[in-house]
């Protein structure tokens, strides 16, 4: 997966897009509670993992904008 250059972003548009990636794991991990079976589990996990490394990143470029990185 590559990491993608965030600091175009405004800031305001970072703080939109942390809160959004963090609402699309909260649903996926709510769905995957109530599925069930072993491809919905890999492919909600292949989710989860892509919107979790997406947000990692957010998440450095904020604290780079705060001066703590």
């Amino acid at each position: 997966m590559s990491v993608t250059d965030f600091s175009s972003l405004s800031t305001p548009e970072l703080a939109r897009r942390i809160a959004i990636l963090r609402d699309n794991i909260r649903q996926i991990t709510e769905q995957a509670a109530s599925q069930s079976g072993a491809a919905d589990e890999e492919r909600n996990a292949d989710r989860i993992a892509r919107q979790t490394e997406e947000l990692d990143n957010l998440l450095k470029e904020q604290e780079r904008r705060l001066g703590r990185g």
